[in-house]
């Protein structure tokens, strides 16, 4: 698919050293073409995965959808992030927490489950991305989901050292050491981490089939530990804790640091979410994405937001919440009984399952990124004995380990949460796109514009809640900026027509359900701390200038040679044709 006057530029831009300096000083003109440059879902579904060589076999049904966003949401959240977010911010509230991210992550659910079923590719957001807003924004994406998986693995790999510590009575730091010459931060090294993620690495790579059944049967045991620890909680706690701290001296109260702190927490406990984005990465893999898809990622994360809100009321009642502990919350609520060892082992193998289930869906996202061509094609190989993507998931697992060895959970979490929530962010503003524009047919200003408009209130709410000092004068900033949200929101309801309506499986209530996902995405952005946002917008330009340096470019000779199409601003017809012919494409 070419647009007139273009001819194929021969020569690859890596062919040698002059050829990229020619390359570079076509720079601007090939973003100009590049960057904005839109895929369809015939192309994803076809041309596009082609590029990987052998296909990735369809083996997964929707229960395994459902034990594969079980074992990757519950390990990496509750048994990694709880203690941080109720000891520092939340307090006793760490349940509202849970339920506020549950519903942000439902609602970013739903825009997912669209998408997937549509198109069910391994991309996930980086392709929705793609068949949307372009290339760049799907590889700026798709550079932060990649990060975000990466650092979080990492993270929840270091979780592992102290619950396995605990179930077996020796303290983290004994299994890990300190190199004094290495900031703080960076300085204790965790071989256990790095063990556990490399023999991951080679279970992922061996098959999918084997992965799901290994999820489901540690799954299953995790959640007879999870089932045990509720109950024991509730029966043995104690609800004064709710409200009365160990230390006089600390904030009292269900909400000690009042609803902020709440919303906080929210934010931080949110990395817990990332495993349904994972399941969605599996779409290329599913039997019968229409039915399996949409029970798989919504059903999963409704039932993991009961759970966590179930285990984060259970961790209150056994202790004040100024005495959790922030490495590992739910055995040292047991310090001293047999049941701490318990539990320790019960959240080892919920950490596991969370690994195994996000490492799967790190893998499919490089993989699909090197069948774009915005990363060296080499990681978009599909094993034709194993169906499936070993390059990319042989480097990220080392990559990932070698993270893990020395860096610490606390410089983690933060620079996962804006990640994730940056990324819930843009796919909810792509599903209302989709839904309203098709490119080179409708005039998509008034949709941007919206969204833009939409987005700004959201983000004028966000401040005003964060910085204004409490009062009436906050109280009817906020009351005015919300009904502002609102008219625009109704506005755009009536004035302007979808244009696309999904076949199978479609967000309910649009625009309203994907327009409240990003005011609660950028809600939840509004509370994270200062060194998150300098730490992701140093991480933002790195992917920039690889952007502009390699992946610009790369793609650039890839469309060249037919690899790749280019639809900038208008439709071609045989696409539109052949994706009319494809029910499974049918809007």
């Amino acid at each position: 698919m070419e647009i007139s006057g273009y001819v194929p530029h021969g020569p690859s831009s890596f062919s040698s050293f002059r050829a990229y300096l020619r390359a570079l000083a076509q720079t601007p003109a090939r973003l100009a073409r590049r960057a904005g440059s839109v895929s369809t879902s015939y192309d994803e579904m076809s041309g596009v995965r082609a590029r990987s060589g052998s296909d990735m076999q369809k083996t997964l049904r929707w229960f395994d959808l459902v034990g594969l966003g079980v074992g990757g949401m519950v390990g990496a959240g509750v048994f990694v992030t709880t203690g941080h977010a109720s000891r520092l911010y939340a307090g006793p509230a760490i349940v509202i927490s849970y339920a506020i991210a549950g519903l942000c992550a439902l609602l970013s659910a739903f825009c997912y489950t669209e998408f997937a079923v549509d198109m069910p590719v391994a991309g996930g957001a980086f392709s929705y991305l793609r068949v949307t807003f372009g290339e760049f924004a799907a590889f700026l994406t798709g550079a932060n989901l990649v990060m975000d998986y990466v650092m979080s693995n990492a993270a929840v790999s270091r979780g592992f050292t102290a619950y396995l510590g605990t179930a077996i009575g020796v303290p983290a730091a004994k299994w890990r050491f300190t190199l004094s010459a290495l900031p703080d931060g960076f300085n204790q090294i965790d071989v256990v981490a790095v063990v556990v993620v490399l023999t991951i690495t080679l279970i992922i790579c061996y098959s999918t089939r084997e992965s799901s059944v290994l999820n489901m049967v540690l799954t299953a045991v995790h959640i007879i530990f999870i089932m045990f620890m509720i109950i024991l909680g509730f029966c043995r706690g104690d609800w004064k804790n709710f409200t009365e701290p160990a230390d006089p001296a600390h904030p009292a109260g269900f909400f000690p640091n009042g609803v902020s702190g709440v919303f906080n927490g929210a934010s931080m406990v949110y990395l817990s979410y990332i495993g349904y984005d994972a399941v969605s990465t599996m779409a290329e893999e599913v039997k019968n994405p229409v039915k399996d898809i949409p029970i798989g990622v919504s059903g999963s994360v409704l039932l993991v937001t009961v759970l966590y809100c179930l285990m984060a009321a259970s961790m209150s009642m056994l202790l004040p919440y100024d005495l959790i502990d922030p490495e590992a919350p739910f055995p040292a609520a047991f310090r001293g009984k047999w049941e701490s060892n318990l539990i320790g082992a019960g959240a080892s193998f919920g950490i596991l399952t969370s690994l195994l289930v996000a490492m799967l869906g790190q893998a499919r996202y490089m993989c699909v990124l090197g069948r774009s061509s915005v990363v060296p094609a080499w990681f978009a190989r599909v094993h034709p004995k194993t169906t499936t993507p070993v390059n990319a998931s042989a480097f990220l697992g080392i990559l990932t380990a070698a993270i893990a060895l020395f860096t610490d959970l606390n410089v983690l979490l933060n620079l996962v949460s804006i990640g994730t929530l940056f990324v819930f962010y843009m796919v909810a503003n792509a599903v209302i796109f989709r839904r309203y524009v098709v490119v080179g047919t409708t005039n998509p200003w008034p949709t941007l514009s919206f969204l833009c408009s939409f987005s700004l209130t959201s983000i004028i709410f966000s401040f005003i809640w964060q910085f204004m000092p409490p009062g009436k004068l906050r109280a009817f900033m906020l009351c005015v900026t919300a009904a502002i949200a609102i008219s625009m929101l109704q506005i755009f309801h009536c004035m302007v027509p979808q244009v696309r309506k999904p076949e199978f499986w479609g967000v309910p209530l649009m625009p309203w359900l994907p327009s409240i996902s990003i005011f609660l995405n950028i809600f939840l952005l509004g509370s994270l701390d200062r060194p998150s946002y300098v730490r992701f917008g140093v991480f933002s330009a790195v992917a920039v200038l690889v952007y502009v340096f390699y992946s610009v470019h790369a793609s650039f000779d890839a469309e060249g040679s037919g690899s790749l199409s280019q639809k900038n601003g208008e439709i071609h017809k045989e696409s539109a044709q052949e994706e009319s012919n494809d029910p499974r494409l049918a809007v």
